[in-house]
């Protein structure tokens, strides 16, 4: 099983930036967390990509696709509420995909209640700091296991 974990524009400054909605973990801590959660659940590849460029989070998705990944999990952050490109790669590309956000959206500006990607998604997890991550993984490692 392949997963590729995409982090949008800003996770970069996770540990510093807001912590008191984001959380205290670093991008590197989540990752070394998804590494290991990915081990415990028999995943054998997971691979990461974090960008503050639209267009290079679209190409990542298209990469997944030509390289037969089995699912994506992302966190697309502010682009979740304004790319149209993000979802037409993932209607392109056809992966199943799993939607994280670290603070729960719907308890924030009214902008932020809408994603480009939710009604496209296998599921939305929102506002578990980290752990949204890891829930994500969870029910993506299930969902492809149930379509094998």
């Amino acid at each position: 099983m392949k997963i590729k974990v995409i982090h949008g524009p800003n996770l970069n400054l996770l540990g510093t930036r807001e912590p008191e909605k984001y959380g205290a973990k670093t991008l590197a801590q989540i990752n070394t967390e998804l590494e290991n959660l990915a081990q415990e659940l028999g995943i054998s590849t997971i691979e990461f990509f974090q960008s503050n460029i639209e267009g290079e989070i679209v190409d990542e998705i298209q990469k997944a696709g030509r390289e037969k990944f089995d699912a994506i999990l992302i966190n697309p952050a502010a682009y979740g509420h304004t790319s149209i490109a993000i979802r037409d790669a993932f209607l392109g590309v056809s992966i199943p995909f799993v939607e994280v956000h670290l603070s729960n959206i719907y308890k924030r500006e009214e902008f932020r209640k809408r994603t480009y990607l939710s009604d496209i998604a296998e599921g939305v997890i929102t506002g578990f700091q980290s752990e949204s991550y890891m829930f994500g993984l969870r029910a993506l490692k299930t969902l492809v296991d149930s379509k094998r």
